[in-house]
């Protein structure tokens, strides 16, 4: 069968499979971590993230990790998260930071939760951290967390996704990342919302970063990727959960299991084999079991 080249963007998210864990990860373990990461061929790496160490304290090293990983013979793009305009002035710095990641959600309750700020709050700000990219280059991707529903109660309907993601096309927004945070999505939904939106805003890349259950994987890429989503999230050995959540978390989408769905499908992916093997090898060296 015909290998097909669909350019999907593998981005593989060590910072959100440590973020939760209560005993710090050395900076030398996460260092020599990603370097590993650096060599397989994602798209992107989601490396650190430059938020308050009392509500993160796991990522309070992520300057000293920018500052220390072997980039510069990667093709490997580098993504960092940042949760308001102090922590957008200080990634920026950082020339080899392609993408700020900021989580905005659909959920008011998690919205205060997360970012202890309003979502009307948080999109003022968001429309400032935006000028602040452009300014430097650099691509802001919106995570729009409880994108599939929440379990809160709060307003969920297809109109209401498409008035947040109109809010951002108005702020020139070109990378939007639908994400499920504790794993209420299911392909039916997920087949829904990208249906809904990637014809109405073929100028904006969508993209699904989706928690799941081992069993379910499979199902839920498919459901993404047959309804024209080409940017999927994930965490070697489904490592991670948000901690802000406060709910049971699930971990994310195991990028093993992304990669064995893409492969049967014929579906070209460009990564390393052998560095890819050897990361998962060292993931287990990393996280606890």
């Amino acid at each position: 069968m015909e290998t097909k080249n669909q350019n999907i963007k593998l981005i593989e998210c060590p910072r959100d499979a440590m973020q939760g864990l209560h005993d710090f990860i050395p900076t030398d373990k996460k260092i020599n971590y990603l370097n590993q990461l650096l060599k397989v061929g994602f798209d992107t790496i989601d490396a650190g993230s430059f938020v308050s160490p009392k509500a993160i304290p796991q990522m309070r090293d992520s300057a000293e990790v920018f500052d220390s990983i072997n980039w510069q013979d990667s093709q490997s793009k580098l993504l960092a998260i940042i949760a308001n305009q102090r922590g957008a002035s200080d990634a920026v710095k950082f020339d080899h930071i392609s993408y700020l990641g900021y989580p905005l959600s659909l959920s008011e309750t998690f919205q205060q939760r997360n970012t202890k700020r309003s979502i009307a709050t948080a999109l003022e700000d968001l429309a400032q951290i935006q000028e602040l990219s452009i300014a430097h280059s650099k691509t802001l991707v919106v995570y729009l967390s409880m994108g599939f529903g929440n379990p809160y109660g709060d307003p969920y309907d297809a109109s209401f996704v498409q008035d947040f993601v109109e809010k951002l096309d108005k702020m020139n927004v070109k990378v939007i990342s639908l994400s499920d945070t504790i794993g209420v999505s299911n392909p039916e939904n997920i087949s829904w919302i990208f249906n809904q939106l990637i014809p109405k805003y073929p100028h904006i890349e969508f993209g699904a970063h989706l928690h799941s259950n081992p069993a379910t994987i499979w199902e839920k890429v498919e459901a993404a990727y047959t309804s024209g989503c080409r940017r999927f999230d994930g965490a070697i050995k489904g490592f991670g959960g948000c901690p802000m959540a406060k709910d049971e978390l699930v971990g994310n989408m195991v990028t093993e299991d992304m990669v064995a769905y893409f492969n049967k499908n014929n579906i070209e992916l460009g990564l390393d084999q052998e560095a890819f093997a050897k990361a998962q090898e060292l993931a287990l060296e990393v996280f606890p079991s």
